[in-house]
């Protein structure tokens, strides 16, 4: 799915992933379209600028992982400020690519997260990972107690699933399906790379979200 609030850039840039081999299932120009087709679609992937009609690509991109945990976004911006890239992979951004990269990159990028590599512009990276190494040196009182990368419902099942609640018995307080109640487990095991839900209720209660 492209999201991008330029109508001229968004048509071209599905053109070029089509002549790729991609399919494009959907295409968006603000938060609230973003969110109501990836809920309809569930796409592999979401190319996502920063800059929308109602909102920022942050926004969107938490949005979006919220209907569609599965999904993995590949943010695509003229923007490459370190608010802008941090906010994003705070949102769950799975990478961020600027849009002076060539067609061949930009291919290779969606390739690349398609199969959960992380992609960014040469620079980037080392931002990314600047701020987590502060985070983790930082004073324990200087962290912030959230964790950004999960989104609202995941945060919600993580709670749950602290309590020793079953996929079944989350899916019936919160009026979901089983099966999205599991894929928003497995989103959030792969963002916080634990292994199981034991692993997850660890953590969930050292973060105090019990």
């Amino acid at each position: 799915m492209v999201v991008d609030d330029h109508p001229m850039w968004r048509d071209g840039v599905s053109r070029d992933l089509e002549a790729a081999g991609f399919t494009v299932v959907a295409t968006a120009d603000g938060v609230g379209t973003a969110s109501r087709r990836a809920a309809a679609v569930q796409p592999d992937v979401v190319l996502m600028d920063m800059q929308l009609i109602d909102g920022n690509g942050a926004e969107a991109t938490a949005k979006v992982l919220d209907v569609s945990p599965n999904s993995r976004v590949l943010v695509l911006s003229a923007s490459a400020e370190r608010e802008d890239v941090l906010d994003a992979i705070k949102a769950g951004a799975s990478g961020y690519l600027v849009k002076s990269a060539s067609a061949t990159e930009l291919i290779d990028a969606v390739r690349a997260t398609a199969a959960g590599q992380p992609v960014f512009t040469p620079g980037l990276a080392g931002l990314v990972l600047g701020e987590y190494r502060r985070m983790a040196t930082a004073p324990a009182d200087e962290r912030t107690p959230e964790v950004p990368a999960l989104t609202e419902r995941e945060t919600e099942v993580l709670r749950m699933v602290a309590k020793g609640l079953s996929a079944k018995q989350i899916a019936t307080r919160l009026t979901l399906s089983h099966r999205t109640v599991e894929n928003h487990v497995q989103a959030t095991l792969r963002k916080l790379q634990l292994a199981n839900r034991v692993e997850l209720t660890r953590y969930a209660i050292e973060q105090g979200l019990e």
